[in-house]
């Protein structure tokens, strides 16, 4: 009788740390998605900031000489290109009339 108490303890204690592991990881994962969300809306918030002072420099209404602002300007203008480039490519892939040599429209 009593190695089957011992038995019934041992698994009770088992299961009681069981689940106070799952606790502690479901609220681990609670907070994790919360920062995530909030570092999403933080880099949103950084963007749509970045956004509008490029429109305001490029419009002059925001004086800016910073080299740095102004390298960072030359490389969003040259990533917009390029992504422009790439959509071309990519509508030209996708709204083919057959198959095309896709390595001829990579250096067009």
């Amino acid at each position: 009788m009593t190695k089957q108490k011992n038995w019934k303890r041992k698994i009770n204690y088992w299961f009681f740390n069981i689940h106070q592991e799952v606790l502690k990881t479901s609220l681990i994962g609670k907070k994790l998605l919360t920062a995530s969300r909030t570092n999403s809306h933080l880099k949103e918030t950084y963007e749509e900031l970045g956004r509008l002072a490029e429109k305001d420099i490029d419009q002059k209404i925001l004086e800016w000489d910073s080299p740095k602002a102004r390298a960072y300007l030359h490389t969003i203008k040259a990533c917009k290109h390029d992504l422009a480039e790439i959509e071309k490519q990519v509508n030209r892939i996708k709204f083919a009339s057959g198959p095309e040599d896709i390595s001829k429209l990579e250096k067009k």
